[in-house]
């Protein structure tokens, strides 16, 4: 009886220690799932809140959208050091965009260059640009000019006409001058700079 009732006690005891140790280990496992979950939890939010904060910085019109809304569409040019400014109004394309960005950077003081050997070149002026400056084109046959148009042709290369023409040539369209009388008289009547033998133009920036 006693050697029954020896292991009825040890069996018990054994037994006990079995379940001890089973519920501390479920204690454990469920304890170590709580972590994991908050922890997935939170590294779900902290990308959920870059990706809203990655979309409200575009309807915002940061980022690139935030670059195109100030570029700049418009320069200044005086004709000769002295000489009123007009603005140039810019198109929205890669090379107008490169030219204003240059500019931004350093002002252009550039010697004036006439067509002689084209027809209406009584209207027409050219700027050569330094070759430092890398200046993307995409050119198309022109043959009719109105007063005012400013083309980019290459290498490097502003063409003005401040005059109506008939000339064919591969160009680039940069922009615009309002044309007025002042404006074409400005051209015309811009000097020649002292000790150099050409005319100046100066394109600046109005920022």
């Amino acid at each position: 009886m006693k050697k029954n009732r020896s292991k009825k006690i040890s069996f018990i005891f054994i037994f006990s220690l079995l379940i001890i140790f089973v519920l501390s280990g479920c204690g454990r496992s469920d304890k170590n799932r709580e972590k994991n979950y908050n922890g997935s939890s939170t590294t779900g939010n902290q990308n959920s809140g870059s990706n809203n904060g990655g979309s409200e910085n575009t309807e915002d019109g940061s980022g690139d959208d935030a670059d195109s809304k100030t570029a700049v569409t418009e320069l200044e040019v005086r004709f000769g050091d002295k000489g009123e400014p007009f603005t140039m109004h810019l198109y929205d394309n890669a090379t107008a965009a490169a030219i204003a960005r240059h500019v931004g950077t350093a002002d252009w003081r550039l010697p004036i260059y006439h067509y002689n050997d084209y027809d209406n070149w009584e209207v027409m002026q050219y700027y050569d640009i330094p070759s430092r400056y890398d200046i993307p084109s995409n050119p198309e046959n022109i043959a009719s000019e109105k007063a005012g148009e400013v083309y980019y042709s290459e290498p490097n290369r502003i063409v003005l006409f401040f005059g109506d023409a008939e000339v064919s040539g591969e160009y680039t369209k940069v922009g615009y001058f309002d044309y007025t009388e002042e404006f074409r008289s400005a051209v015309e009547n811009n000097p020649v700079l002292q000790g150099w033998g050409n005319k100046i133009v100066l394109i600046n920036s109005m920022d």
